[in-house]
């Protein structure tokens, strides 16, 4: 696998980020999956997926605990691009267990408690969601924080045996928006309002003037170790 890896980081050496997708495509056909969390670079993502050359697999994951404004932006886009977008859930009997033994708000009272939401709510879900392909793309970017600067293009993942694709990893906040402007992609009306990075509604605030694009995900934690587990301690360089 990692001749693989190393031979797909030349082969895709300088390409736009809906030829990097059209790449995988060709080479993986219908094992190619998009997680979207409706964020902004996503809805870019989402936006080039609409002219690529082949069949994709796009979902969401609902924890059960969003903004209204992001089931709402989840209608528009299907709307807009005419395309599938799954929805996956948590199992309820294991949630139901989880806030009956440390309550609703678990999240608040230690980082154990948030992780262990975190796993529930969305790694399960997202793994289930993954079964049976072999790609899996996401809008990853450096720039959003400090525990993703490290991360590539094409990494291997270890945990779910799969090629993570990140075609936006390079790209900076000022990029994503001009695009989203210039195509009139749809996007949150919550990033208007101080919310540059959106997840579950009790996990996240509007930051402040000077804090960093993701200060606003469990501001209560450290910065260094602020991720849910989907993607930095899974993403291994190979």
């Amino acid at each position: 696998m990692k001749q693989k890896i190393n031979r797909y980081r030349r082969e895709t050496e300088g390409l736009s980020p809906v030829e990097i997708i059209d790449f995988f495509l060709d080479r993986h056909p219908g094992k190619v999956a998009f997680s979207t969390s409706l964020g902004a670079e996503d809805q870019v993502i989402t936006h080039l997926l609409a002219g690529a050359g082949g069949a994709i697999n796009v979902f969401t994951l609902d924890t059960g605990r969003m903004f209204q404004e992001t089931y709402d932006l989840l209608s528009i886009t299907r709307q807009r691009y005419g395309f599938p977008i799954g929805i996956w859930f948590p199992e309820a009997d294991v949630i139901s267990r989880m806030v009956d033994e440390k309550g609703i708000n678990l999240f608040y009272d230690s980082i154990e408690n948030r992780k262990l939401c975190c796993h529930l709510r969305k790694i399960e879900p997202l793994k289930r969601a993954l079964e049976g392909m072999e790609i899996w793309i996401t809008g990853l970017r450096k720039e959003q924080s400090v525990t993703r600067e490290s991360i590539g293009t094409i990494e291997w993942d270890e945990d779910l045996m799969l090629i993570n694709v990140n075609p936006l990893i390079e790209w900076s906040d000022v990029k994503v928006w001009d695009f989203i402007r210039e195509h009139k992609v749809p996007y949150n009306p919550l990033h208007d309002k101080g919310f540059p990075s959106i997840g579950c509604l009790p996990c996240t605030r509007a930051i402040r003037k000077g804090e960093g694009t993701r200060a606003g995900r469990w501001w209560w934690e450290n910065p260094e170790g602020k991720e849910c587990g989907l993607h930095v301690k899974k993403s291994k360089k190979s």
